[in-house]
């Protein structure tokens, strides 16, 4: 008996070959394939003799004596129609759109297809007649039924009916010829353009998108939308232009904005819960464009756990680093990055880390992304006058042992970081910059006092956030020695002195190769990795991202250069001779360890 198909390929071939065996029994297909004994089939007669009006298939089920999958691959051979795996197979929206959904969840049929001008509908008994003529009459096409379970009948209709994007596009698009024709308004509350938006989202948050951008257009050009997936933006629907405006009220309305209001921008946050099954928030902004549209950037908050510290996937001697300045019972502690860069997973995984009944830890933060037990976590509202600055004075005199403040956005915000941080408290924050050097000088250009900043620092953290090769496709392949030579040039690239010795490059080079053959293959030699695609990242081959990380340990020759207002490639310079990689040299070290590719490296990498 031939397998469930799953395309519409494979459905067309199979209705060619079935043959129905109209004579047959059901009890002579299940001997003959050999899924019941006679035994059993005796038993199952007599206990249906017992029962009047309980069939001998579900006796058998009952018993435990045939699987659900057998009995229907039974009735298939029975009946001449094709089993369909409905988890795996794509139904067509032209298919769709020919039954309403009310009447595929009342007739449990789902459509599928069309094929040689005959609807396919997959159903649970293919020999019940009724549904098939009602079907029939409301479809005025010849029908094709197909076999499968009841419940993925049903699991389908669910999914396809309340989740199908391009059906609930279609759906629009009839609404909007619709409107057309009568003249009227298209709302906010239209029934299908609800269930589009809860769609999109629950699409966004399934497909562990970052970021939903709604892009309206002038005219009769339709509205583009697009979810960031690792880091990039990808397409993902489009809108009929007269829903440009309804859409973005929608949102508006969920967050509670102003729908009237389309001069200024407006921002808020979507409680997704009272809208659909996920635990999701979002942080909504819209900003008005040229040509009178409004765009609308969404970015979903998850509610995520923190990653242990652990898996941060930072190198051993960062780690033991990281562990050691933490430890401290004082000091100011910084993570730096761009926005997106995972700067406050890294600082909750820290925080995770020292999270014990024995200390009080506060933190300020927009938005409270990741919450944990322990930890009285404040949300910044600049509307209300709750700032960062006035969080942490506040917090000052609530007998805090470390705090947290989500970012160093004005001088004020880091001088009475720095004064916490000299007065017995622990502290962290992050800075939007772009190593870990450049945040040292950043941060004495703001206006801090030089000495007060050296005695209070402990250290920076600077990270980016590369894609990660689909550990189901990646491939490996051997590097020779000998053509590792730009390889090498790159990776010291920033940290060559220019008054080097040719010496000590030889030196370097022996070091770094010998860091970079500890990851061989199983024939001795160092490997990289390349993306191929496959199903499971969506044939990009990436899938998630991975952390390179820059790691300055404020140590008291650093603390000299603060002082001495040094230069950032000397402090850099410095860095690196006592232990610090640059974010490209770590990138490069996890390219060998399989994680990335060298050319999403150099993508975030790039000076």
């Amino acid at each position: 008996m031939d397998a469930p198909v799953a395309s519409v390929e494979e459905l067309a071939a199979a209705l060619t070959r079935q043959s129905p065996q109209p004579y047959a029994k059901l009890s002579g297909v299940l001997l003959r394939e050999g899924l019941i004994t006679e035994a059993q089939l005796r038993a199952a007669l007599a206990l249906q003799v017992q029962q009047p009006g309980l069939r001998m298939e579900d006796v058998l089920l009952r018993q435990g004596v045939i699987s659900a999958m057998d009995l229907n691959r039974a009735i298939a051979i029975q009946v001449g129609v094709p089993r369909v795996d409905l988890r795996r197979f794509k139904a067509s929206v032209d298919a769709l759109r020919l039954v309403p959904e009310k009447l595929a969840t009342s007739l449990k049929a789902m459509p599928l297809c069309v094929l040689n001008s005959s609807l396919v509908v997959a159903v649970a008994n293919p020999m019940d007649p009724a549904p098939l003529e009602q079907l029939r009459f409301h479809t005025g096409m010849t029908l094709e039924p197909v076999l499968a379970p009841e419940e993925e009948v049903l699991w389908a209709i669910e999914r396809y009916y309340s989740g199908n994007i391009d059906l609930l596009a279609s759906i629009l698009d009839d609404s909007q010829s619709e409107a057309d024709d009568l003249g009227y308004e298209l709302s906010e509350s239209d029934n299908a353009l609800v269930k589009f938006v809860n769609r999109m989202i629950l699409d966004a948050y399934e497909q562990r998108a970052s970021d939903i951008h709604i892009e309206p257009y002038s005219g009769r050009r339709k509205s583009l939308i697009r979810f960031r997936k690792d880091g990039t933006l990808v397409n993902y629907a489009e809108l009929p232009f007269h829903y440009r405006n309804a859409i973005v009220a929608r949102v508006k309305v969920m967050c509670g904005l102003d729908i009237a209001e389309r001069r200024k921008p407006q921002d808020g946050k979507i409680d997704f819960s009272k809208f659909g099954p996920a635990k999701l928030e979002l942080r909504v902004v819209t900003v008005p464009t040229a040509g009178g549209m409004e765009d609308v950037v969404m970015r979903l908050l998850a509610g995520s756990e923190r990653l242990p510290l652990d898996d941060l996937l930072l190198t051993p001697s960062n780690l033991e680093n990281i562990k050691q300045l933490i430890a401290k019972p004082y000091g100011l502690f910084l993570v730096c990055g761009p926005t997106g860069s995972g700067k406050t997973t890294t600082l909750h995984s820290v925080l995770g880390h020292l999270n014990t009944p024995g200390r009080k830890i506060w933190t300020a933060e927009d938005p409270v992304e990741i919450t944990q037990d322990g930890l009285r976590q404040v949300q910044v509202n600049q509307k209300i006058g709750i700032t960062f600055a006035g969080c942490m004075r506040t917090f000052l005199r609530a007998d805090p042992d470390i705090i947290m403040v989500g970012e160093m956005r004005d001088e004020e915000t880091a001088s009475v970081a720095i004064e916490a941080s000299l007065t017995g408290h622990l502290v962290f924050s992050t800075l939007h910059t772009n190593s870990a050097p450049e945040s040292v000088v950043r941060l004495l250009d703001m206006g801090m006092n030089a000495f007060n900043f050296s005695d209070a620092l402990l250290g920076v953290l600077a990270q980016r956030l590369a894609k990660r090769l689909c550990p189901a496709c990646k491939e490996g392949y051997v590097v020779e020695y000998e053509t590792l030579g730009p390889l090498f040039r790159e990776y010291t690239a920033e940290t060559l002195p220019p008054d080097v010795h040719p010496d000590q490059v030889e030196v370097m080079r022996y070091s770094v190769l010998e860091e970079w053959g500890q990851h061989r293959g199983e024939d001795g030699k160092p490997r990289l990795y390349r993306a191929r695609g496959c199903e499971a990242c969506e044939n990009s081959g990436y899938r998630g991202r991975v952390a390179l990380h820059e790691l300055l340990v404020a140590s008291p020759r650093v603390k000299r250069m603060i002082l001495e207002r040094a230069s950032v490639p000397d402090m850099l310079l410095a860095a690196y001779n006592e232990g610090m990689r640059t974010l490209k040299q770590d990138g490069i070290v996890k390219c060998f360890q399989g994680y990335t590719d060298i050319h999403q490296v150099r993508a975030v990498c790039v000076k």
